[in-house]
């Protein structure tokens, strides 16, 4: 059975009256009006003091200067005050919230540097001012709609208990708008309350469930929110540079240590075999250790290449891409423009170089062409990769040709990748990347 996370979906379920939400969201409210009972009279006094002089408009009567000053300088007071207290009364609120909804809240405000760097961001932030939002709602709203919920639930009371308040012969009283003469013609609207009563703990939890979405809405990082954008942002290259640094260190370890043991071994069999006698029983196994030990040479130096290449470590993304075109099976024409020439970060020329390699790849196996031209541009901070062939076109990276991959890993570096592919050709790959660490 899935276990409910917040109240909406619990308010749903059959067995909402036997669990434990009901509660939470009574204890949720209980707390929410000592919380509003401290926000709501500087709330109040800064409406109270608009009203006043919007009555004195309204009845012709001339303004005079605190009719002006007192509703501008609690204005201002409030836009000065309020984004400082709210801070701290959204941290409240997001630790109050998990009452009703089980869900972390993340805050959206970025970390600074000192307090005056501080003062600066919470000002200046969306989160800030969403905040003070809430908290205006929090002292104007909720007196508003808890008073009406209170007095529904006054007059659910009354109803249930009519029958016992009413002495026999006392007199008519009143059950909400509804008057009453005896215990007996008060029973029909107890059974009525009695019958109700179930509802009032769904009515309470729609309540909470209302309060608990706004705060979420308000007080968290919202999905589309710049600060948790960047922040997904930055840990996607961070895991990007931890694999970068991972792939280098494995290519280091084979090309510093396996690959030299295995040249190693490689020459003894030669110098064993050179030792031995063409017509001894040892020499037919050991030419065949020999080519075989080449032969995984071969395969080796290939798997280090694939891992992350020697040349684009030593030499740069230029002599990269040319040693590229040089293995690739099709004649390949690189072009490097001078402003493109330098070393780029790591993380940068390691994209560019693996997207060339998968659309020559994706040439080589897929396209039918004839040649293809990688260019390499650079426009300010941005690097341009375009690789184009003269192939039959009708790329799809719904196909699985690793394009769909390809430009995630491009994603991560904040880049995009643009694929022009129409049917009979021909395909242009174009990778943008970002060149700023």
């Amino acid at each position: 059975m899935p276990v409910d996370q917040y109240l909406l979906p619990a308010l749903r379920r059959r067995r909402y009256l036997r669990s434990a939400w009901p509660w939470r969201a009574a204890a949720y409210l209980a707390t929410t009006v000592a919380v509003a009972a401290v926000v709501a009279p500087g709330v109040l006094l800064t409406a109270l003091t608009w009203i006043a002089t919007g009555r004195r408009l309204v009845d012709g009567a001339p303004l005079r200067g605190i009719d002006i000053a007192a509703p501008l300088v609690c204005t201002v007071l409030a836009v000065l005050i309020a984004p400082l207290l709210s801070v701290p009364l959204a941290v409240a609120e997001r630790w109050r919230l998990g009452m009703v909804d089980d869900r972390p809240v993340a805050s959206a405000h970025r970390p600074a540097a000192d307090p005056l760097a501080w003062l600066r961001l919470r000002y200046t932030e969306a989160a800030t001012w969403r905040e003070t939002l809430y908290a205006v709602l929090l002292g104007s709203l909720v007196p508003l709609v808890y008073g009406a919920v209170a007095l529904l639930l006054l007059i659910e009371a009354a109803f249930l208990t009519g029958p016992f308040l009413i002495p026999q012969g006392a007199g008519p009283i009143a059950l909400g708008t509804t008057t009453v003469h005896t215990p007996q013609q008060a029973v029909p609207y107890a059974l009525l309350a009695l019958a109700l009563l179930p509802v009032v703990p769904y009515l309470l939890g729609l309540l909470a469930a209302g309060q608990a979405a706004l705060a979420r809405a308000l007080l968290g990082a919202a999905p589309g929110d710049a600060t948790a954008l960047r922040e997904v942002a930055r840990s996607r290259a961070r895991l990007m540079t931890a694999y970068e640094a991972e792939r280098r260190r494995i290519e280091r370890d084979l090309h510093d240590g396996v690959q030299h043991r295995l040249t190693s071994l490689t020459l003894q069999l030669s110098l064993a075999r050179l030792d031995t006698a063409d017509d001894s029983p040892a020499a037919a196994p050991l030419t065949r250790a020999h080519e075989q030990a080449k032969e995984l040479m071969t395969v080796l130096r290939d798997l280090i290449h694939g891992i992350a290449p020697q040349t684009l470590r030593d030499l740069g993304l230029p002599a990269a891409l040319r040693e590229l075109a040089d293995r690739s099976p099709l004649p390949v024409a690189v072009t490097v423009a001078a402003v493109a020439a330098g070393r780029l970060p790591d993380l940068v020329e390691s994209t560019a170089y693996f997207a060339a390699s998968e659309a020559l790849a994706n040439t080589a196996k897929h396209a039918g062409a004839t040649r293809a031209d990688v260019v390499v541009t650079r426009t300010g901070d941005l690097l341009v990769l375009e690789v184009r062939d003269d192939g039959r076109g009708g790329a799809d990276p719904a196909r699985g040709s690793g394009l769909s991959g390809l430009a995630d890993r491009v994603a991560t570096v904040r880049g995009r990748l643009l694929l022009a592919s129409p049917a009979g050709g021909p395909t242009l790959v174009r990778v943008e990347l970002p060149c700023t660490p």
